[in-house]
């Protein structure tokens, strides 16, 4: 049986005669290759998105599982979703294998576990109105496919994210997005193409099922949370351009109503802005 894809030997070899350019630009060169990967996959993208969304209009969540570089991307995904939609840290809920301490220490053997991530779901109550999006880049890490044959069990619908064609991973998840990527300029090394398009898909997915479920507003994070001075700066900026309002006035509001989309919504049809207060 032929190695996995993403196990084959790099395109390039003797990595260590290279001068310091050539190196950067062969990792470059192997980079360019990721979006067109991506784009042979927004079929799938898309019908995970579309049943996502259906459930968040129920009151689901959608849930991230991986491990390693799977893993932290997923919690990485999942943790900016607040402050740039507003959201609660209930919406998306990113979880590696062997907890919080494997985002910056590798745990040994936490992704081996088949049962572990589902106890780890058990944590967060997961229910069939949830979605459960498996992440692993080979398509087969233990951690990941005993949660996705967990979920399957218990009525919880399961996407998942792998870099090998027919993989157990997309064998098990009813809707499996494949990007082939081809072999990592390091071989088998998967933190590099293979994490940078599961980092893109990540935003990809979590972007547009935040945009259906209405929390952008033409292009704009209306929902944003105002947590430092830059957020607060570009949501006065967002209303100075929303209501055609000077700038001073743009911050009186935010600072009443500390929300962009309450003073686009209380006073976007308001004819004569000297009226706002």
């Amino acid at each position: 049986m032929s190695k996995p894809i993403t196990e084959q030997p790099s395109k390039y070899d003797n990595l260590e005669k290279m001068e310091v350019l050539e190196l950067l630009s062969a990792i470059n060169a192997e980079d360019k290759t990721v979006p067109l990967a991506i784009e042979k996959a927004l079929p799938q993208i898309r019908d995970f998105v579309t049943v996502v969304v259906e459930k968040m209009k129920l009151g689901g969540r959608l849930f991230y599982i991986g491990a390693g570089t799977s893993g932290r991307l997923g919690v990485l995904d999942a943790s900016e979703c607040p402050p740039t939609f507003g959201v609660s840290d209930n919406h998306i809920i990113g979880l590696i294998a062997g907890g919080d301490v494997a985002l910056r220490k590798a745990v040994e053997n936490a992704e081996d576990n088949t049962q572990q991530a589902w106890k780890d779901l058990e944590g967060f109550h997961i229910t069939n109105n949830d979605v459960l999006l498996g992440i692993a880049a080979s398509g087969s890490t233990p951690y990941v496919i005993g949660g996705i044959k967990d979920a399957k069990e218990n009525g919880v619908l399961t996407g998942g994210i792998s870099c090998n064609e027919n993989s157990s991973l997309s064998h098990e998840a009813a809707f499996p997005i494949e990007l082939i990527v081809g072999p990592e300029f390091v071989t088998g090394s998967t933190r590099m193409k293979a994490g940078t398009a599961q980092k893109l898909v990540l935003n990809m997915i979590s972007t547009s099922v935040m945009i259906q479920l209405g929390k952008i507003k033409g292009n704009k994070m209306i929902d944003m949370q105002l947590s430092n001075k830059k957020l607060v700066e570009r949501g006065t900026k967002m209303i100075v351009e929303e209501l055609n309002i000077d700038t001073d006035l743009a911050r009186q509001l935010l600072k009443k109503h500390k929300s962009v989309r309450k003073i686009i919504d209380l006073y976007k049809d308001r004819l004569n802005t000297n009226s706002l207060d």
